[in-house]
Formats: C-alpha cells, structure tokens, sequence
C-alpha cells in the first residue's frame, strides 16, 4: 500500500475530519470571546475601578532609548499583566462555556441510555405458536 493512500485513507476518516471542523470551530468561538472579553466585558469593568484600561497595564522593566532621528535604538521591556488578565478571563469563559456543553452533552446521552430498549422480534417459533393460538380462538 503507498504512503498516499495510507495517508488518504486516515485524512477521510470520520474522526479526523470530526476533528478538524471542532477546530476551525473553537478557533472562531477564540475570537468571538476574545473580542467578548477586550470590547464587551473589560470597559466597564477598567471604568468601575477608575478608568483604567487593562490592556494598558503593565510594568516597565526598561524604558525605550531613542536615537537622534527618532528612531528606536534600544527596545523597552514591559510585562503587559493586563493582556494577560483579560486572556485569563477569555480562558474562563471559554472553559464554562465548554463545561456547559459537555454537561448538556453528558445529560442527554444519560437519558438516551434510559430509554427502555425495544423488545427483541419474535423468534420464528415464537410467531408460529402465536398463529396457533390466535388459529385456536378462532374456533
């Protein structure tokens, strides 16, 4: 068997392309909670607490050197905590909303499993002694 045809054959697996659209998915469900978080959320929270902006929020290591002509000669270094706030609360949101997913998923496969199974078919047997006996009323 070649390689493409393994390849193929593993790449159009149900699973695997299960897999990819749950990505593409959770990748576009990442933005929209992303702007939630930075457009929705954090404002009137950074206003509550005095204006501030918490993707503004950060400590500086080392200021920026600029050059004569305005050019950047040294880079400054900044701990940006703020953007790491809002990718905490973006993480939360998206772990509750996840959370809440697998939990409707795991109660409709419990009452999936409740369901009384249907009984099986007669046997052959089965169905001939019924003939019988509805044969025999009949008399």
């Amino acid at each position: 068997m070649s390689v493409f045809k393994e390849f193929r054959d593993f790449a159009l697996k149900g699973n695997v392309v299960d897999l990819a659209v749950g990505v593409i998915i959770g990748a576009a469900f990442g933005t929209i909670v992303t702007s939630l978080v930075n457009d929705v959320i954090m404002p009137p929270i950074g206003l509550l607490i005095g204006g501030i902006d918490f993707s503004d929020l950060a400590i500086t290591l080392r200021e920026e050197v600029k050059a004569a002509d305005g050019t950047i000669a040294t880079p400054g270094v900044v701990i940006g905590y703020g953007k790491f706030i809002n990718a905490v609360i973006s993480f939360a949101i998206v772990a509750w909303v996840i959370f809440l997913l697998v939990k409707g998923m795991n109660t409709l496969r419990r009452k999936e499993e409740e369901k009384p199974a249907a009984p099986p078919p007669p046997t052959p047997s089965e169905t001939l002694l019924a003939e019988i006996r509805d044969l025999l009323k009949n008399r």
